[in-house]
């Protein structure tokens, strides 16, 4: 009767827990749609127009005045005759060919050439991204024995724990195609909630550290690599703690 008690009591503190895991994550949500809700709004400029002014209009285009022909007067052929000078003499001149120097055309730079100055510029410019070493103690669940646990209703919290994390597994790794920061980091506070309230080191404090990049980290080459690490911690935990055969 006394273990019913205990059971039922330490039930009620896992629900407890649980439901204030809920009820914090649904505020955290709120308040960070808020505060993305206000960026959106200091972000977006107020266009304004400034009124053409009268000065500035369009005239209509007026075609230019057709050209007047002047009218020739023929003089008489007598005239013309007398006015004609008579034919100048033009000495004569022997035009010496000038040699015409020919510059050779500057070397122009190949295209690959220049790809490959843009190519190391690019990498130059680029920061160096330092990856998590991930590195935690193996899984220790001393505290579901110090909440009255035997050694058997431990093991079989941890056994419902696993299969909780590999369902979230795949649904983080579709977020990461995408990428989106936001749906991962949620799926990874569902599960880093369930672990953390079991035991500590190994799974659970890399769920930890991987829900908090999730929250203000944008490279998804550190994303990767705590996704690698909880496969494996994962793995471990699954080889500590196998299925009842």
């Amino acid at each position: 009767m006394g273990a019913a008690i205990v059971i039922g009591i330490i039930i009620f503190v896992i629900v407890l827990i649980v439901y204030l895991e809920y009820k914090n994550e649904k505020a955290y949500q709120e308040k960070r749609r808020q505060e993305k809700e206000k960026k959106k709004k200091k972000l977006t400029p107020k266009v304004t127009r400034r009124p053409t002014p009268a000065s500035q209009k369009k005239k209509p285009l007026t075609p230019p005045p057709a050209p007047q022909k002047k009218e020739t007067r023929k003089e008489h052929p007598l005239k013309a005759e007398k006015k004609k000078p008579a034919a100048e003499t033009k000495p004569e001149t022997t035009d010496i060919p000038q040699t015409v120097k020919t510059e050779p055309p500057a070397e122009v730079p190949k295209k690959k050439e220049k790809q490959a100055v843009k190519e190391t510029s690019r990498t130059e410019e680029k920061p160096t991204v330092e990856l998590p070493r991930c590195e935690y103690p193996e899984f220790n669940y001393s505290r579901l024995i110090a909440m009255g646990l035997s050694e058997e209703e431990a093991h079989e919290f941890i056994r419902e724990l696993i299969p909780q994390i590999l369902e979230q597994i795949p649904l983080i790794e579709e977020a990461m195609e995408i990428p989106d920061f936001h749906k991962m980091e949620r799926l990874t506070h569902s599960i880093k909630g369930s672990s953390t309230t079991i035991g500590t080191g190994g799974v659970s404090d890399l769920l930890v550290d991987y829900n908090t990049y999730l929250k203000t980290g944008e490279e998804l080459v550190v994303v990767k690599e705590y996704q690698r690490h909880l496969k494996y911690y994962l793995q471990t935990l699954r080889e500590q703690f196998p299925e009842k055969s």
